[in-house]
């Protein structure tokens, strides 16, 4: 595994990450966890935020956690309350877990949707914004609408097209990726074999159960190096 071992402030100069790249956090970290519902309700008392806070501390408690996710987020959104959620809250690191919506939305209305050139120049305006700011980037992908691991979920190719949209703007941006469609794919490959919709990883399948928040919580530890 390489491993990211430039400062914060010397990320956006680093070559290309790959989704085994980890980062290096340090004493005093303040991270931001950028998203919508699932990080909103990711701050609750067994979100993925909730659990990656506490798994920190066990190491560092000078780390501090703040979740800023909002329900029904998709990137443009991101981008108008880049400033006033995240950047005024002095970050030294921004996971940013976003894009269902972006597909969801326009499932049956495109235009409630985000298109595919918007939500790459918005990622890259976001990305680039915290980057300027002296910030770090943890980028992830968007992770399942349905949880059948077939690809007969309605949004699967989309979702698959937004997630590679992810991967290349983080190689472009020089930021690691958490690649959380992957993960959720070679794991629901592995424990759904009855090819249920929702109920493993989710509620519903989008929004996280316990099972799923723990999932998501370790999956994006294993970008953060202790």
């Amino acid at each position: 595994m390489r491993r990211a071992v430039l400062p914060l402030l010397l990320w956006a100069f680093a070559l290309p990450a790959t989704a085994d790249d980890a980062i290096k956090l340090k004493k005093g970290d303040r991270i931001v966890f950028l998203g919508d519902s699932i990080t909103q309700g990711g701050v609750g008392p067994k979100g993925y935020v909730t659990v990656i806070k506490e798994e920190l501390k066990k190491s560092d408690p000078t780390i501090e956690i703040i979740g800023a996710g909002i329900s029904g987020n998709k990137v443009p959104d991101l981008q108008r309350r880049l400033d006033r959620d995240v950047l005024q809250k002095k970050p030294t690191l921004v996971v940013i877990y976003i894009g269902i919506n972006d597909v969801w939305h326009g499932e049956r209305d495109p235009a409630r949707g985000t298109s595919k050139e918007k939500y790459e120049e918005g990622l890259k305006d976001v990305i680039g914004r915290i980057q300027k700011a002296g910030a770090g980037v943890l980028l992830c992908t968007p992770s399942v609408i349905g949880e059948k691991a077939d690809g007969s979920n309605a949004n699967d190719k989309k979702l698959d097209e937004y997630g590679e949209i992810s991967r290349k703007v983080a190689k472009e941006m020089k930021v690691p990726v958490c690649d959380l469609r992957k993960a959720f794919i070679d794991h629901l490959k592995e424990n759904n074999k009855d090819g249920k919709a929702k109920g493993v990883l989710t509620t519903d399948g989008v929004h996280l159960n316990a099972a799923g928040n723990k999932f998501v919580a370790e999956t994006i530890l294993k970008s953060l190096e202790r």
